[in-house]
């Protein structure tokens, strides 16, 4: 198993592409901490996992709010003894997101809160941890929208990607000699029900996007978390500060 017995928090894991790398990591061996703010949705990933043999627990948690940063460090570490890797998962991308010059004060302040002050939240409390234990891996999911100008903007989501991948290179260069990899993943347009839920409203932003993609289709979660599980590895014991860009080559199509 190329995870075994790797302590893995997992935010917003209660679904989409959480619930999948909760599922996939602990198939590999991980154990999970469901860190997720609905109790229904975090404790039904719980359920899966342990139905699928792997080992999860569960803790409420608002990425945005520090005490809950804390306790979800704290929760890992009272029940498995160690954090080896922090996947920061959780965002949001709300439907009031369009340009800057029609986004509310208040949309962006949610999405930064979350996007943003949600990954410096939790790698504030789990890097010392996993110094602690040796080493470690954090685990960014930013966006391409963090690498390209989108003619359909969302822009407080598009700029909190950008300061992911900002973050990512920071804390890889900090934290690296003392064995913590910082790396980021950039996804493409990924059948998740945050996407998909608004795509579905919009069939024209669907067919922009389906056409823009020379493969044709939207990203599968699984996708996504393959790379992941090679980060969190030690396989990947010398990729650090790297920004691995998983799209379909919707990112290097001109037309």
């Amino acid at each position: 198993m190329r995870l075994k017995d790797k302590v893995t928090i997992i935010t917003g894991a209660g679904g989409g592409m959480g619930r999948i790398a909760s599922l996939m990591f602990a198939a590999e061996g991980a154990k999970i901490v469901v860190a997720e703010f609905g109790e229904a949705a975090g404790e039904e990933t719980v359920r899966l996992v342990r139905e699928a043999g792997g080992e999860a627990t569960f803790i409420k948690t608002d990425v945005s709010k520090e005490a809950d940063a804390r306790a979800m460090v704290d929760h890992a570490l009272a029940t498995y003894g160690r954090v080896d890797a922090l996947y920061n998962n959780a965002g949001v991308m709300p439907e009031a997101d369009h340009s800057v010059t029609d986004t509310d004060v208040e949309t962006w302040d949610q999405v930064m809160a979350v996007n943003v002050r949600g990954v410096f939240l939790g790698c504030k409390y789990a890097i010392p941890a996993m110094i602690a234990g040796g080493g470690g891996s954090i685990i960014n999911i930013a966006s391409f929208v963090a690498l390209l100008g989108c003619s359909v903007p969302q822009d407080a989501y598009t700029a909190s990607k950008g300061a992911l991948l900002a973050l990512t290179r920071s804390l890889a260069v900090q934290f690296g000699p003392q064995g913590v990899r910082t790396n980021a993943i950039c996804p493409g347009p990924v059948e998740t029900p945050l996407l998909m839920d608004w795509l579905v409203k919009d069939e024209e932003a669907k067919k922009i996007r389906l056409a823009r993609n020379p493969t044709g289709r939207f990203g599968k979660p699984e996708e996504i978390v393959y790379m992941a599980l090679y980060l969190a590895s030690d396989e990947a014991r010398w990729t650090n500060g790297a920004q691995m860009v998983v799209d379909g080559g919707i990112s290097v199509n001109y037309f």
